[in-house]
């Protein structure tokens, strides 16, 4: 589960203060139970027992099934992650672009991989050769277990704008038949051939419902993926604001009229598992990939 630290995740916190719910989350993290056996094991009346239960579904920790009067909880959620505002005060202009995520222009993948839209899937599941279909521009959410897929990052600046920094953006997860919450894989982003860094997803989520994910993605589908943050700076390359690598700034030619960016998934990795990249109207953030361009004038360094 990816939540924020906004109001609307209050009720994650507030199901999550308290020992005895934090015990029925360990119990049912083995298998589930009905309210008679969760009542046994915590030593409470029925009557709090269901008082705790309904705490933790109202935060969308568990879920219920009836069996006839039986009420059965199950965990849903094996992985809560905090999201914390960021914040990065920049004395630069900048300018931004949005990238579609099925825009790319080159690929080299393997299945399983696919494409979807906000409609139904975009040609055949695990044929590559869709990859290349006209449709795919349309697609919110793009997947392949291993190869890498690469996007251009149009260069506006003009004659006399020193490049200060950039900052890229995009929700990302695993890559596993259906879904699999623990299933890590090793991500690198490389900008013009150069390695800005590596993240490691632990998962391919579905453990509840993406914010944005369509009514037709099925339930057990990929559904979420966690916002990294990649940014190169003068300083080097970072990811969420930790040191990813030596590349900076410095490195990047700005006579090009644009830059290759390429996410992949290599065969020699430690991690192979994947990976999904989320566009808009699927995940948790309405979004596709998001680049940043901060910039110097020429005279503001005189």
């Amino acid at each position: 589960m990816d939540i924020y630290a906004n109001k609307e995740s209050l009720p994650v916190f507030s199901a999550l203060d308290s020992e005895t719910r934090l015990k029925i989350i360990a119990a049912l993290s083995t298998k589930k139970m009905n309210v008679k056996e969760l009542s046994e094991y915590l030593h409470l009346s029925s009557a709090i027992t269901i008082m705790h239960l309904n705490k933790l579904e109202e935060a969308n920790i568990i879920r219920t099934e009836r069996h006839g009067r039986d009420r059965i909880s199950i965990l849903k959620v094996d992985k809560i992650s905090i999201e914390f505002p960021k914040q990065l005060y920049v004395p630069f202009e900048k300018y931004d672009v949005e990238i579609p995520v099925g825009q790319f222009t080159k690929y080299d993948i393997k299945p399983s991989c696919g494409l979807a839209d906000v409609k139904g899937f975009i040609g055949e599941v695990d044929n590559s050769s869709y990859f290349m279909d006209p449709n795919r521009f349309k697609a919110g959410m793009v997947w392949f277990s291993e190869g890498f897929i690469e996007y251009q990052i149009p260069n506006h600046l003009k004659s006399g704008q020193n490049l200060e920094m950039i900052e890229i953006t995009v929700e990302l997860s695993s890559e596993f038949p259906f879904s699999n919450n623990n299933w890590p894989s090793d991500i690198k982003l490389s900008f013009e051939g150069n390695q800005v860094g590596t993240w490691t997803s632990p998962g391919d989520f579905s453990d509840t419902r993406g914010k944005y994910t369509p009514k037709w993605v099925y339930n057990d589908m990929n559904q979420y993926g966690i916002l990294k943050n990649f940014r190169i700076s003068k300083h080097g390359s970072f990811i969420d604001g930790k040191y990813a690598s030596d590349f900076n700034i410095k490195d990047i030619d700005t006579s090009l009229s644009s830059w290759r960016l390429r996410f992949s998934v290599d065969e020699s990795s430690e991690n192979v598992g994947g990976m999904t990249i989320f566009g808009n109207h699927f995940g948790n953030h309405d979004q596709g990939i998001n680049i940043l361009c901060y910039y110097s004038n020429a005279e503001d360094n005189e």
